[in-house]
């Protein structure tokens, strides 16, 4: 039987910057009962890993999140170990142990392997810090747990559990700092954020995921040290905005990154949008109304039983940041915006681009930029059919997802005209569905095809099949499907007038 009960190394420690106080390390029973359970979901480490860890007079223990999150009540899928051993050692100790090994984040000190279906990763006790313009860190080993834990980034994701022993480890305070949902780092924030600058970011996306607030001396730091996040690589920026973006408040994140000067990095359009009075002057501005159209596709999402989704939420925060570059000033005191969605729609492309999404989502985030204009073009009248496809055909795969945004694009607090909104839109959705059973509208193409099209004209490959193919989609669109002997006779129709005047 695996031994569970752990004591604590900390319950004297002391923060470095305050050296009379003592930091409270005793675990409650419930806690105590959760850090049980990581330890026991990851065996067999705790007993044959750890044991060949000690045999050898190596350290081993699970670090970090997995840790934070236990003692949370969170689930965590990550595996992180740590231990003083150099990673050829730990090559050498799990040699004739793990199923598989890889070394390819060696060069920083991790070794990855698999064990009975789990994947685990090993880091060696390290340091790192960036020299003032590179983009790589430096990386140091060092042989005690203490100075690895110091180098994290916040006293919450430094503790650490010992294998095989099981002894809590925690000089920092982080379990108290966990208990007062507060983001502190081991030392000096100047410090910690000048040693990898991608923490300022880690900051407001934890804000986000967890809930917490930023120490006093953590949110100076961040603000101060702002432009120290231009050394860092965009892949790594965008993958801790993918992470803050699919946190539980988005929110919270982006503003504190607006208020701390972060989002002039990372997304600047977002705060320029700060200025920038909306057209119906129901906001304070443009960019409250983004964030609240954020919320409101989070709620949608929710309700609608979808996971949460990237791209939408992209969407609904950038859906107006064309307005800033858009803005016209009209008699009558009136402000307009034209086009914004066409510029808004260029502008997510371009910076999303510049932060290395992937194309599809740029693609993606772009055109629901560019759409969620579209309901609010027709009017109130009643759609035609016509219409209706055209929205469909438009929006292509991204439907849902433009019915979302489309809806939480509403903001305005007069009840009744939010009410008929949602009508309409109801009206909308349903018409949609109704010709989607009739006429499969997410596949919508010309009755006749490019090889009909030249056979019935007489006429091989070129630019006049294309025209021709466009005529025809247009009149699908217009009428629905037609039969191929009617599409046939609008082609010879249309094709008589254009192949005269092209001869």
């Amino acid at each position: 039987m695996p031994n569970t009960e752990f004591s604590s190394e900390n319950d004297t420690a002391q923060r470095p910057d305050t050296p009379t106080e003592t930091v409270e390390g005793a675990l409650t029973g419930e806690q105590r009962a959760a850090v049980t359970a990581l330890v026991d979901s990851i065996q067999p480490v705790p007993g044959e890993l750890g044991d060949r860890f000690s045999a050898h007079d190596q350290q081993l223990a699970v670090v970090g999140g997995p840790v934070r999150d236990a003692l949370l009540g969170r689930t965590s899928n990550d595996v992180d170990l740590t231990t003083d051993a150099v990673p050829q050692r730990i090559l050498e100790i799990v040699d004739g142990w793990a199923d598989s090994v890889w070394t390819v984040g060696i060069e920083f000190g991790t070794v990855g392997l698999r064990k009975r279906g789990l994947q685990l990763e090993i880091t060696t006790y390290r340091s790192e810090s960036y020299s003032p313009k590179s983009r790589k860190p430096e990386v140091d080993y060092g042989t005690d747990i203490r100075d690895d834990l110091l180098r994290r980034d916040f006293t919450v994701n430094a503790m650490a559990v010992r294998l095989p022993s099981r002894e809590f480890v925690d000089p920092f305070g982080g379990l108290a700092d966990l208990r007062a949902g507060v983001l502190r780092t081991p030392g000096r924030p100047e410090d910690s954020f000048s040693d990898d600058p991608l923490r300022i970011m880690r900051a407001v996306r934890f804000a986000a995921q967890l809930g917490f607030t930023l120490a006093p001396e953590v949110a100076e730091a961040a603000r101060g040290m702002a432009d120290r996040l231009t050394i860092v690589s965009a892949e790594r920026i965008r993958d801790e905005l993918v992470k803050l973006m699919l946190s539980p408040n988005p929110r919270r994140g982006i503003e504190l990154m607006v208020d701390l000067g972060i989002a002039r990095h990372v997304l600047p359009e977002v705060p320029r949008m700060r200025l920038e009075i909306d057209e119906h002057h129901r906001h304070k501005d443009v960019y409250e109304h983004s964030l609240t159209v954020l919320d409101q596709a989070i709620d949608l999402e929710r309700k609608r039983g979808h996971e949460p989704d990237l791209v939408l939420r992209l969407a609904a925060l950038m859906h107006d940041i064309g307005k800033p570059r858009t803005r016209s000033f009209e008699s009558g005191n009136r402000v307009t915006f034209h086009h914004h969605e066409v510029v808004g729609a260029s502008m997510s492309r371009k910076r999303l681009t510049a932060l290395r999404f992937p194309k599809d989502a740029v693609s993606d985030v772009s055109t629901l930029v560019a759409l969620h204009l579209r309901f609010h073009g027709y009017g109130k009248g009643e759609w035609t059919d016509s219409a209706v496809r055209r929205y469909a055909r438009d929006a292509g795969d991204q439907l849902e997802r433009l019915h979302i945004l489309t809806r939480a694009d509403c903001t305005t607090r007069n009840r009744r005209k939010a009410a008929a909104l949602a009508r309409s839109y109801d009206d909308i959705e349903r018409r949609i569905d109704e010709l989607a059973e009739q006429e499969e509208l997410d596949r919508i193409r010309p009755d006749l095809d490019g090889n009909e099209i030249q056979g019935i004209l007489g006429i091989g490959p070129g630019p006049l099949v294309g025209r021709a193919y466009r005529f025809l989609l247009e009149l699908r669109l217009e009428n629905g499907p037609m039969a191929k002997e009617d599409a046939t006779a609008a082609l010879r129709v249309w094709a008589a007038e254009h192949l005269e005047q092209d001869t």
